[in-house]
């Protein structure tokens, strides 16, 4: 006598949840709007390096130019214990350039850390 096994007769491991925040959250919403803001404005600051009337070589231009869209993308895509403190270094990335190269582009990262930092606060509210 054999006995077949279905595969509903065994049972199905459980996985972990890729995140513990679903990604269609809100605040992983509002990270991604972010990331896409920072995106567009990091690269109208590596325009305005590359152009013919180039602004001027700066370590906040540079950091504009090479970190945002980097640190923010870390934000809006891993994982919760992480997307947490890369929300805080996204925003401090983003205050230091902002300030140090308001004169030039730095503003056109308004939107982007406006949209970061409503996303980082809900994000708080969701763990607590």
């Amino acid at each position: 006598m054999t006995t077949s096994t279905t595969s509903s007769d065994r049972p199905v491991p459980s996985r972990p949840a890729p995140f513990s925040t679903p990604f269609d959250a809100p605040a992983r919403l509002w990270l991604r709007a972010a990331f896409l803001f920072a995106g567009a404005a990091q690269l109208i600051t590596i325009s305005a390096l590359a152009s013919a009337d180039p602004e001027p070589n700066t370590w906040a231009m540079l950091l504009l130019a090479v970190a945002p869209g980097f640190v923010v993308a870390a934000a809006a895509f891993t994982r919760a214990p992480v997307n947490a403190l890369a929300a805080v270094v996204a925003a401090a990335v983003l205050v230091v350039g902002l300030v140090g190269a308001a004169d030039h582009t730095g503003w056109f990262f308004a939107p982007a850390l406006a949209a970061l930092a409503v996303g980082a606060v809900k994000l708080w509210r969701a763990r607590a």
